[in-house]
């Protein structure tokens, strides 16, 4: 399936917006995206395996925060980041 990869997170992709990951969960196709892109899925997910706060995951444009999200091959994960400071 195709990721794409907000701005803030390229730097662990070698800068690129797209990427394809392998699972048959959302939680599959993140630990397969930090196999190929170590220190990805830190960013996103939590140290309790919940999607962070600060992160928006889109699979087909639908909103989804639970990790076992079942995935199709031709499915696409949009991963937003939302801005903070001030």
């Amino acid at each position: 399936m195709r990721v794409y990869v907000p701005t803030p997170l390229r730097a662990y992709t070698g800068k690129k917006a797209k990427v394809d990951a392998e699972g048959s969960t959302l939680g599959e196709a993140l630990t397969d995206l930090d196999r190929r892109h170590p220190g990805f899925r830190f960013r996103i997910i939590d140290e309790q395996d919940g999607i962070r706060e600060h992160i928006k995951i889109f699979v087909n444009q639908q909103q989804v925060r639970d990790l076992a999200v079942p995935l199709r091959g031709g499915d696409e994960i949009q991963i937003i980041c939302a801005l903070s400071g001030g």
